[in-house]
């Protein structure tokens, strides 16, 4: 029953979503409950399991709040404005050359392991980039979101820290056995940025323009009114801004209070007037505030499907339905689907609740369950930017200012591709 109720949101919800029939908040929030309800939970335990959801993201919508008003208020101030005029000058004509810098920005950001990073220090320094020379924001999104996924192969990265405990082995033991093929996933993301340079570069010529036209309309578009503009500040800021990016890195203080404080600040040096202030922040308001809402409603989507069991439920129904001749391969076959499977699930119940029943269906056949684990990572580390079940994944794409669906249907096939590529390259060198 809850298997069957649980498929019956997925579809439902991805339908309404895909056909635009529906905003992500509503499903989020309705179809759980309405599916709790249909299996026999109380109104008592369904608050205690939006209650749990919620928990989890609410320091993801406080965190998205107050980037979105610090980066706003530092494009009003003008601190990006020399950096994307120097990469425009520099790259020229050359889109491919934006989306390499692209792809080696994203990975730096995510030495840290964590997704919330990455976004915040790519997409706000790429993004006025991509919109003077007319790149699609989707594009960003699928760079960083690849860069993302293969960077968090390493040891600290949330995923590994899972899969490492449950398989009752060392973060970096689990990790090393890894490294050529980590290696191996960030050249081919430099393929892939130089692949979409071509297609951008042929998308912008069929439709007449060139980038230095582009750049003409974009900067003809702009607001001629430079009183928000601080030239005077910009050294502030800049060294502001990196020293907040330093206490994200270095988890001085959880990472929504960072940017709580770091907004207040900016706005008090940038904007001493207190009215001036409350203008910036009614400006930057509808940027967040739907995000905003859609984040915490996911909340209870997460909660309640996972809280009720539905989860794993779903994921028992899937692997009892292989026939035994394939059951020895089951690590391979749930690798390859890890991108789709994770997008669903989350990494909380993918690693703690299917991984010990693929490792106890694949012991008899002499294999670990540390080799399970490096097998699991590969396709949902890479397919987790695009799963609606991972608080991140919002702050992706209201940073960039691109519809979930839209997200998902430019990004999806392209990081699963990627993830059965490095999952092959994984098994040809004898990782998995």
């Amino acid at each position: 029953m809850l298997a069957l109720v649980g498929f019956l949101i997925i579809i439902v919800m991805m339908v309404l979503i895909f056909k635009s029939k529906a905003l992500p908040a509503f499903c989020f929030a309705v179809l759980p409950i309405i599916g709790a309800l249909v299996c026999g939970f109380g109104l008592s335990e369904i608050t205690e399991f939006i209650g749990k959801g919620v928990g989890s993201t609410w320091q993801t919508a406080i965190l998205f709040i107050f980037s979105v008003t610090y980066f706003g208020i530092m494009n009003d101030a003008g601190l990006f404005d020399k950096l994307v005029d120097g990469l425009v000058h520099k790259a020229g004509k050359n889109v491919t050359l934006i989306l390499v810098f692209t792809s080696i920005i994203a990975m730096i950001g995510h030495i840290d392991g964590a997704a919330a990073t990455t976004y915040l220090i790519t997409i706000p320094t790429m993004l006025p980039i991509y919109k003077k020379m007319h790149i699609r924001p989707t594009v960003l999104l699928l760079l960083c979101g690849a860069a993302t996924g293969i960077m968090n192969l390493v040891p600290w990265g949330g995923p590994t820290v899972r899969a490492a405990t449950t398989a009752n082995v060392d973060a970096t033991e689990l990790w090393i056995r890894m490294i050529p093929m980590q290696a191996f996933g960030l050249v081919a993301l430099i393929g892939i940025a130089a692949f979409l340079g071509v297609v951008e570069t042929k998308r912008l010529a069929k439709l007449g323009l060139t980038v230095d036209e582009s750049v003409e309309e974009e900067n003809a578009g702009k607001d001629s009114d430079t009183s928000l503009k601080r030239p005077n500040l910009l050294w502030f800021n800049l060294l502001f801004t990196l020293i907040l990016i330093v206490a994200l890195v270095r988890k001085w203080l959880p990472t929504y209070a960072v940017f709580m404080v770091g907004t207040i600040i900016a706005l008090a040096v940038n904007y001493p007037d207190p009215q001036l202030q409350q203008k910036r922040i009614q400006a930057h308001a509808p940027s967040s505030i739907m995000l905003t809402v859609t984040l915490l409603c996911a909340g209870i989507f997460l909660g309640v499907m996972t809280q009720t069991g539905m989860v794993l439920e779903m994921s028992t129904v899937l692997i009892n339905a292989l026939p035994e001749s394939l059951q020895r391969y089951l690590h391979y076959i749930v690798g390859a689907l890890g991108a789709p499977l994770g997008m669903v699930l989350g990494p909380d119940p993918y690693y703690y609740g299917i991984m010990p029943i693929i490792g106890q269906i694949v012991e008899p056949f002499g294999v670990t369950l540390e080799t399970v684990g490096r097998a699991m990572l590969i396709g949902e580390n890479v397919g987790l930017s695009v799963s609606p079940v991972v608080p991140p994944t919002f702050l992706a794409i209201g940073l960039a200012g691109v519809e979930l669906k839209d997200h998902i249907k430019f990004s999806f096939l392209p990081l699963w591709a990627l993830s059965i590529a490095m999952m092959v390259f994984a098994i040809l060198l004898g990782i998995i």
